[in-house]
């Protein structure tokens, strides 16, 4: 896989970790790494090897938001935006369990990647913000409504309505974080998990993300309940369990 400018990807063990890489500007992301982040991320949506996605930054920062050092008029912004929110959608929709590694500020569109993200873990020091009312510019519908459901109402507007930047312990308490840890541990902590979610069953995990979603398509509750129905890992997920020993699950996704 050609890698665009500014993102870097990393497998092994099931895991596939996307480092944001633009030092120069904070790993601000570009317009061309936001065109370039749905088409990075098809193929290891598609490769049954890779069992959890995890998106990180390179050295102590997270994503410091968008680079519009570039944009000199009102079409290059919307455009930008336009790319933005399109790779927000498609790490959203990445049909496994994805991670965010959070270090240093995960500022704008930072935020609105780790929020499209399923967990979030952040080192002690981390700092959050979501900054559309320092530029004027108003924040997509559907990045929106993801951050008033992953953080309430109240938390959204405070961030939204003063781009002010929260802590790591604020962004535990509202939610808009699921785990804390001390900086030197954040990389071993996410990776102990990813293993334990490479681990579990994906028949569990693709449903359980699709039914968290908003709301289902038509017919996915019948789909999901035949894929239980065909597979072997119910049963053996309860004779592991009854003999005390590590289940092996082999669901995999239709048309791997």
């Amino acid at each position: 896989m050609t890698m665009p400018p500014g993102l870097a990807v990393a497998t092994a063990d099931g895991t596939a970790t996307v480092t944001i890489a633009n030092p120069a500007r904070r790993n601000a992301m570009t317009p061309a790494m936001w065109a370039a982040l749905p088409g990075l991320l098809a193929p290891l949506a598609a490769d049954p090897a890779v069992r959890v996605l995890v998106l990180t930054g390179a050295g102590d920062t997270f994503c410091a938001g968008a680079d519009i050092s570039g944009f000199t008029d009102a079409a290059g912004l919307r455009e930008a935006q336009e790319a933005a929110v399109a790779a927000e959608e498609a790490l959203a929709a990445f049909p496994k369990p994805t991670l965010a590694a959070v270090r240093g500020y995960c500022v704008g569109g930072g935020c609105q990647l780790a929020v499209a993200c399923d967990l979030r873990f952040a080192a002690e020091g981390a700092l959050f913000g979501v900054t559309p009312a320092r530029l004027g510019i108003v924040y997509p519908a559907s990045s929106t409504r993801r951050l008033v459901r992953l953080a309430g109402p109240a938390t959204a507007k405070h961030l939204l309505f003063s781009a002010e930047l929260i802590d790591h312990e604020r962004a535990l308490r509202t939610g808009l974080v699921d785990e804390v840890c001390p900086a030197d541990r954040l990389a071993k902590r996410v990776r102990a998990y990813a293993d334990l979610l490479a681990s579990r069953s994906r028949l569990t995990q693709y449903a359980a993300k699709e039914f968290a979603a908003d709301s289902p398509g038509p017919g996915r509750e019948a789909h999901w309940a035949a894929q239980a129905a065909g597979s072997p890992d119910p049963l053996e997920g309860a004779t592991a369990f009854l003999t005390r020993r590590t289940p092996h699950f082999t669901w995999t996704p239709p048309g791997t």
